[in-house]
């Protein structure tokens, strides 16, 4: 059954990137809620290789702010949370967990590159999952990829096993700072039925 058109309105139509955040703080149960929301989005064979980093206070984000382009200074340093959506290189050691058939750890284990192509295609699932859960609860998205990723995983994840893969800006958006919005491509530009 299709969701209502106030639904896609709130995740889709009218939802809008966020380029400021309004003084209202973020609680950590709510993120609880989007995490618990965005993990049941699909993944291949259940990988679930996204790693979240909430950086819920101005010293954590004043770590981050040194690898941010300079356009993504200002809202950063203003938005309640600052999620790092990174990678888990080593995700297949939870597949144990995860999957209902035997041999997937070793399957990936022994096979870098597709450990590595299955790691960065659905953990970036998992982040665009995540905007999803966050708009769903009421929470407004800045999903940011201006910043130096080395700088970024140096700083929070020097032992390398996660990797950070795009940043998100979240709280409740300030709609007076919202650009207008950009068009976007017609279906002829963008798909071909076969």
């Amino acid at each position: 059954m299709p969701i209502s058109d106030a639904c896609l309105e709130q995740l889709f139509l009218n939802a809008r990137t966020a380029n400021g955040f309004l003084d209202k703080p973020v609680p950590t149960a709510l993120l609880q809620q989007v995490y618990d929301i965005a993990r049941m989005g699909p993944t291949s064979m259940n990988t679930q290789p996204t790693r979240y980093v909430f950086l819920a206070t101005p010293e954590s984000r004043a770590r981050l702010l040194p690898a941010l382009s300079p356009g993504n200074l200002d809202k950063t340093k203003i938005a309640p949370v600052t999620v790092i959506v990174a990678t888990d290189t080593r995700f297949y050691e939870h597949m144990p967990q995860l999957w209902h058939r035997p041999g997937a750890r070793e399957n990936f284990e022994g096979n870098p590159a597709l450990a590595a192509a299955t790691a960065t295609r659905n953990g970036t699932l998992g982040g665009a999952y995540f905007i999803i859960a966050a708009r769903a609860l009421g929470l407004d998205c800045g999903p940011m990829s201006g910043f130096d990723i080395a700088k970024v995983n140096a700083e929070f994840f020097p032992d390398g096993r996660w990797q950070a893969n795009f940043l998100i800006n979240l709280g409740y958006g300030d709609n007076s700072l919202l650009f207008d919005r950009n068009p976007r491509l017609a279906f002829e530009q963008a798909c071909t039925v076969l």
